[in-house]
């Protein structure tokens, strides 16, 4: 699909019938994308118990469609507690795919931005992002243009390809629900 234009792009939860659609999305950037550090790409019933545990604890996992077929899936992104600890229950990591057919079309935007509105109404106070490959640069500007700043950098900590990677931290506050933001 050339051309989405984002004004028509739906965020909405991502459902069971999504998965084969999210495994796929997923399934090309592990083999052709530094931007996760799988190598081989998991499989639906893998994808499955993953979204499960997202969902059974009520954090967000959403996919954006097309208006017109809610059953086309053009990316999805999804958000976890950073670390399974009290002290963390504020603190969420994000993670965002995009179908190889809308990158740079603002998809990744409108469902980051929508992610963010969620995580802000569940009471989220900070928002990281662990991007993979330190000149992964479509990645670092979509969070940057969604107001996350670089807070550090791992280097040489993954190894795809043949190439040594780092990894970048990106993080956002997000104001309380009641404070206007």
């Amino acid at each position: 699909m050339s051309g989405v234009k984002t004004s028509e792009i739906i965020v909405r939860p991502c459902f069971q019938q999504d998965l084969q659609y999210v495994q796929l999305i997923y399934a090309h950037h592990c083999l052709t994308g530094t931007g996760t550090f799988e190598i081989e790409p998991p499989s639906l019933e893998e994808m499955t118990e993953r979204w499960g545990k997202i969902v059974d604890r009520g954090w967000p996992f959403l996919v954006a469609s097309p208006p017109s077929d809610f059953s086309r899936v053009l990316g999805f992104c999804y958000a976890a507690q950073f670390r399974d600890r009290a002290a963390y229950s504020k603190t969420f990591e994000v993670s965002i795919y995009t179908a190889p057919t809308t990158m740079h079309q603002g998809v990744g935007s409108q469902m980051l931005a929508q992610l963010l509105t969620t995580l802000r109404d569940d009471g989220v106070r900070e928002v990281l992002a662990v991007i993979g490959d330190s000149h992964n640069a479509a990645s670092i500007g979509l969070h940057q243009k969604l107001g996350f700043r670089r807070v550090g950098t791992m280097t040489n900590v993954g190894e795809k390809f043949g190439r040594l990677l780092d990894v970048v931290i990106m993080q956002r506050s997000l104001p309380a629900k009641d404070a206007g933001g």
